[in-house]
């Protein structure tokens, strides 16, 4: 039997190390594809540190039912190598994106369409071993995209960095209030935030981060204007540049000063929609929430047939290519230290 390279979490809060194991062997609907590339996500980091920050010194366990080696990683496109009994055969050697935010299939969530928020989900990377190897198993075919004429990098990213933007952005289109948006926080999902709002909204895009480098290419890239939220008077000075604020915030980075920027700088009747993961505490006074009429909504990741959607746009042309880099499969470890350290513009994608 063939063997399959992994790079795998064997202990939390630890290095990732590699494992090799045998491939496995699909069986029913499910189908193995050969790994081309595979994204590296933010949320990666989370899962490798055991927890995510709730604030106020509490944390959230992400550890339960996790079983080690496990392996990373959930921005996955390849090629069909085999396929189960109940797979058509014609699938294997067709090239394939993996929708990984995959749920029960029985519960109402999963009935309704909404498998990402199933409580009892089969994530891939996430809750069953994703995208940093040479190969995965994803549990039915009904989850592979066609991506032809995508460079297959582009494909992989779409998966989670782009349907959770996508996805955010949805939550904005179609308001009466759209006089101006604003995105906070250009790591690799702002970046494809600002590609796909040029594509989805016709006011003019604005942009706010901490980092120079980001800002920069952020203008370069479509930007209508950039902030640096440290800045002194930064949020008097974008109110009066603004009449008053922006009317659609996406706050990509979902930390406690990245939100109090994002609401400060919230128009009244505005809408702010959170994806972030970066973790903390939140609070704002009821009465200023009312007062400013102001509107807060959560967000993480797409569905099915929002990564459908995506997809379409995508190769239509319709959506520019975001900044991404190639880096070797077994170098996954240093990039997760680059990405934590604040180091990287864009999103990093793993080859085999």
């Amino acid at each position: 039997m063939a063997l399959m390279r992994r790079q795998s979490l064997v202990k939390f809060d630890a290095p990732l190390c590699e494992t090799i194991v045998d491939t496995p062997k699909p069986q029913g609907r499910e189908v193995l594809v050969r790994i081309e590339r595979c994204g590296l996500c933010h949320s990666d980091l989370h899962i490798q540190d055991g927890y995510a920050d709730l604030g106020g010194g509490k944390k959230l366990d992400t550890t339960r039912g996790m079983t080690l080696p496990f392996t990373l990683g959930h921005e996955i496109a390849g090629v069909v190598d085999e396929v189960g009994s109940d797979v058509p055969a014609s699938l294997v050697g067709t090239k394939k994106a993996v929708f990984p935010w995959i749920g029960c299939g029985q519960c109402r969530d999963c009935k309704n369409g909404d498998e990402n928020l199933c409580a009892k989900q089969r994530f891939l990377g996430v809750s069953i071993d994703g995208g940093f190897a040479t190969h995965v198993l994803v549990p039915d075919a009904k989850y592979l995209l066609d991506y032809d004429p995508l460079p297959v990098n582009q494909a992989a990213t779409l998966m989670c960095s782009g349907v959770t933007a996508y996805g955010a952005l949805k939550r904005l289109v179609d308001r009466p209030r759209q006089r101006n948006l604003l995105l906070v926080g250009l790591g690799g999902v702002g970046m494809m935030g600002l590609s796909f709002a040029q594509a989805m909204f016709k006011q003019p895009i604005t942009v706010a981060d901490l980092s120079p480098a980001a800002r920069e290419t952020a203008l370069k890239n479509g930007a209508a204007n950039a902030y640096d939220p440290s800045e002194p008077d930064v949020i008097k000075r974008i109110l009066k540049e603004t009449d008053g604020g922006f009317d659609e915030v996406v706050d990509f980075a979902g930390n406690e000063k990245s939100m109090a920027f994002a609401v400060a700088v919230a128009a009244r009747g505005g809408k702010v929609v959170v994806s972030g993961l970066m973790g903390g505490q939140f609070t704002l006074p009821m009465v200023q929430w009312v007062y400013k009429r102001l509107t807060v909504e959560g967000f993480m990741v797409g569905t099915l047939a929002e990564a459908h959607e995506l997809m379409a746009l995508a190769r239509a042309g319709k959506i520019k290519p975001t900044p991404m880099r190639e880096e070797p499969m077994g170098d996954v470890q240093k990039w997760i230290d680059e990405l934590r350290a604040g180091k990287v513009v864009g999103r990093i994608v793993l080859k085999n």
